[in-house]
């Protein structure tokens, strides 16, 4: 993966993902920060698994802990409309994910702050589906993630 950028004195790094039609999603990594700067291979698996039949047109999808947004990124490639949500501090990777692959898009996409356990009420009505890849990483999350899936 080559090193093209610098985000906030960190090295950004591509990580890319084929597609069924054998398009590119290119996704922007960083060389250093929390555990959301990075594509996990648990984010390739389900972005791939969205790729096996899954009607996502014209549906709503909310991913959870998105960090890159590559999941997200995937649903929307395939026409779903997708609001890709993390911590403040990933926000600006989102959003480059977002813009570097718009051309692949067939739905929509959107990057928010969610922070788990507190009001998700900017996400009612509820999606139709919700998306979330190897996101406990520290145990003290689980708790808040729990009451979000719930509310």
């Amino acid at each position: 993966a080559a090193t093209e950028r610098n985000m906030e004195g960190r090295e950004i790094f591509f990580r890319e993902l084929e597609t069924a039609d054998g398009s590119l999603l290119s996704i922007a990594q960083l060389s250093a920060g929390d555990v959301g700067c990075v594509v996990w291979d648990a984010a390739i698996v389900l972005a791939k698994y969205l790729e096996t039949g899954l009607t996502l047109r014209r549906r709503s999808v909310l991913e959870l802990g998105a960090g890159t947004g590559m999941v997200g990124l995937m649903a929307a490639v395939h026409g779903a409309d997708v609001t890709i949500t993390d911590l403040e501090d990933l926000q600006d990777l989102m959003k480059i994910n977002i813009e570097n692959n718009k051309q692949l898009i067939t739905g929509s996409i959107q990057a928010k702050v969610l922070k788990w356990g507190e009001s998700i009420m900017e996400f009612v009505p509820p999606p139709d589906y919700i998306l979330i890849a190897d996101c406990i990483y520290y145990e003290q999350s689980l708790e808040p993630l729990v009451k979000t899936l719930e509310e």
